[in-house]
């Protein structure tokens, strides 16, 4: 007998249905001896209608009352699944966050959970129970209902088998597993077995949507088993590892793991800046005052070795407030400089374990990119990650000339 915590995102439980379908999974799961701990969040189209209603009363409605408001769109799917369990037979019970006892800060909209209370969970599992979760939500010390930013139902789905400890997280979504890239993009695309904690949040945190970066986070803090399913197809999913070294037995660890990409970014560049100490401080600092995010960042020295160019992306949503303070506050305070910007770029990353014992990816991945003609703006690596921002136009051509190029249309081999 094993115990598991099963996530259902919004679209699986999107309609009566669905609800449905999703409790008759459940079933099976019960029927087969284990002990089961379901997560849900709020229907399809819930929450978004909810936050509608709020906008049309006060167009600046504070976070107690939000949080509030839309954690009621979990309490609505916890009901109707406890009461599709029951139709079924099935025994069960529904909690709210504060209910269940997941107790968190008070950062409304975007708060942390610092302990769960497991007692009450592990008496109704000991009673053949399923325990119904609304996922997003916890209570603070004040007894005040809050919510956990987005994400927050695949967080609650993690932290509770965390406190649990159970034998493995299971988060249901419209897909049925990682893939090396987006299948949409690259027809080839091939869902992968297993996958790093690493690698995993690397793609989650370079364009990859299928998990939420704190939810994977808290899978490798915790050593939490995580295994990523569909919904609506029977199948072994994706599982998510804590280490590579829990692999079964191989030959070789594969060399890249997936392809992420995304066209959410823009580039902005400030000519012949002096170059002195403190200059990138003078040209950061503003923008991390207005809590705009950097993310790649290269900085050349002109052959006077007087000037130097100072490049980095930000989010394009981001992409015009920073233009404005780089025009209207930081060029001004340096006293000199030129602006060129260009929100019409993507970054296309490489990402696999298998780079810390292999050299040659990026020579390989520069030529792949020159033999399509396509050209590297920027580059930026780390262990297991190699970054390239190009043109938007050619983003998906580089896409899949480095997917088949790596091989990652191939089943993995266990040796050449």
């Amino acid at each position: 007998m094993a115990l598991y915590v099963q996530k259902f995102g919004g679209t699986s439980v999107g309609s009566v249905e669905r609800i449905k379908a999703v409790a008759e999974k459940v079933k099976r799961f019960r029927d087969e001896g284990h002990q089961v701990v379901v997560v849900v969040s709020a229907m399809s189209g819930e929450t978004n209608r909810l936050v509608g209603l709020a906008n049309e009363i006060n167009d600046e409605p504070t976070p107690r009352e939000m949080d509030m408001l839309v954690s009621t769109g979990e309490q609505v799917t916890i009901s109707l699944m406890a009461l599709a369990l029951h139709k079924l037979g099935v025994p069960a019970t529904s909690y709210t966050g504060s209910q269940v006892g997941i107790l968190t800060d008070s950062a409304h909209t975007k708060a942390r959970i610092q302990r769960i209370e497991t007692d009450e969970m592990r008496e109704d599992l000991n009673e053949g129970k399923v325990v119904v979760v609304a996922g997003f939500q916890g209570v603070d010390e004040e007894g005040n209902i809050t919510t956990l930013g987005r994400g927050g139902s695949d967080t609650t789905g993690v932290a509770l088998a965390a406190a649990l400890e159970a034998d493995e997280c299971q988060i249901y979504t419209d897909v049925d597993g990682v893939y090396t890239t987006d299948p949409r993009v690259c027809s080839r695309a091939r869902r992968l077995e297993r996958i790093t904690v690493e690698e995993m949040l690397e793609l989650a945190s370079l364009g990859s949507k299928v998990l939420q970066i704190r939810a994977v986070e808290f899978a490798g803090k915790y050593n939490v088993p995580l295994r990523v399913l569909s919904s609506f197809e029977d199948g072994p999913g994706t599982l998510i590892v804590a280490d590579s070294d829990e692999e079964e037995d191989s030959m070789e660890e594969p060399l890249i793991s997936g392809i992420a990409f995304t066209a959410n970014e823009a580039k902005l560049t400030l000519l012949n800046t002096p170059d002195i100490p403190g200059v990138a401080s003078k040209i950061l600092g503003p923008i991390a005052d207005a809590n705009i995010e950097v993310d790649m960042i290269v900085q050349n020295v002109a052959p006077t070795g007087n000037y130097t160019d100072f490049t980095f992306t930000v989010a394009k949503s981001d992409f015009k407030q920073t233009q404005r303070i780089l025009e209207n506050d930081v060029i001004p305070a340096l006293g000199e400089g030129e602006l060129r910007a260009d929100d019409n770029i993507a970054k296309v990353s490489l990402v696999g374990v298998g780079m810390r014992s292999h050299a040659g990816v990026a020579s390989k991945m520069f030529r792949v990119l020159a033999e399509e003609n396509v050209n590297i703006r920027m580059v930026s690596t780390s262990e297991i990650k190699i970054s390239v921002v190009i043109d938007e136009k050619h983003m998906e051509l580089a896409v899949r000339a480095l997917h088949e190029a790596f091989g990652l249309d191939k089943d993995r081999v266990e040796s050449e």
